[in-house]
């Protein structure tokens, strides 16, 4: 089984662009299944970066996150998310830049 994760997060991905309403959004096709990017649908929108940020800052949206790179993503820091995790919910909470728990390079 673990073999067979990380054959699967190996497989090459392809790119495309679809136009909804005047902005350009990313999708990444990885073996049959489709991922947009939520930044690009935001891009146009006045405070867009700030509704992301407030959506990653809800703890179940963070419960969620880790539950899926958990799943999917064979190179997952579970310590690091547990610190992340805690924090998550409560008012200073900001969440970590760009897959803090997760090195980019490693991101499913």
């Amino acid at each position: 089984m673990e073999a067979q994760k990380i054959d699967r997060m190996n497989k090459k991905s392809t790119n495309a662009t679809i136009h909804v309403r005047g902005s350009e959004i990313t999708v990444i096709r990885r073996e049959d299944e489709d991922y947009i990017s939520l930044t690009d649908m935001v891009r146009n929108f006045e405070g867009g970066s700030a509704l992301i940020e407030q959506w990653l800052k809800n703890k179940d949206t963070v419960l969620f996150l880790g539950v899926w790179e958990q799943l999917n993503n064979p190179d997952f820091n579970s310590p690091e998310f547990e610190g992340i995790k805690n924090e998550a919910g409560r008012n200073s909470f900001y969440p970590p830049p760009r897959n803090g728990w997760i090195p980019p390079e490693h991101a499913a």
